[in-house]
């Protein structure tokens, strides 16, 4: 079993920066790849940021060159880190822990309860 906490949410205007955490706890973290997701109202969940347990990050295309996606294992926590803001990455933000295949992330149902980033002057 995995649980998952977010954390590091809130109001940044337009071009600001902010930094997620999500600390896991009740398995051994470093074997699971961990994703980022986000779910707008009236959207479907996606899939911004995924890294694997070695690291290696693939990100959307739509926050690619923005957020940066990194993990600590010895404090079992991915981080989000998210710059230059816009307006259209106001979301519920989750992260997930999951698998890697073939450089597609799989979510696992472990999921956090979220953290609200909204994006606004």
């Amino acid at each position: 079993q995995v649980q998952l906490v977010e954390s590091g949410g809130g109001l940044v205007q337009p071009g600001g920066s902010l930094r997620l955490s999500c600390a896991a706890s009740g398995t051994i973290f470093s074997i699971y790849a961990m994703g980022w997701y986000r779910q707008a109202p009236g959207k479907q969940r996606e899939l911004v940021a995924h890294i694997t347990s070695g690291g290696s990050t693939r990100y959307a295309g739509s926050v690619k060159g923005r957020f940066t996606a990194s993990r600590d294992n010895a404090k079992n926590t991915v981080y989000l880190q998210m710059n230059s803001l816009k307006p259209e990455d106001t979301a519920v933000y989750y992260c997930n822990a999951g698998q890697v295949s073939g450089g597609t992330y799989y979510a696992y149902d472990y999921w956090g309860q979220g953290t609200q980033v909204t994006v606004s002057s």
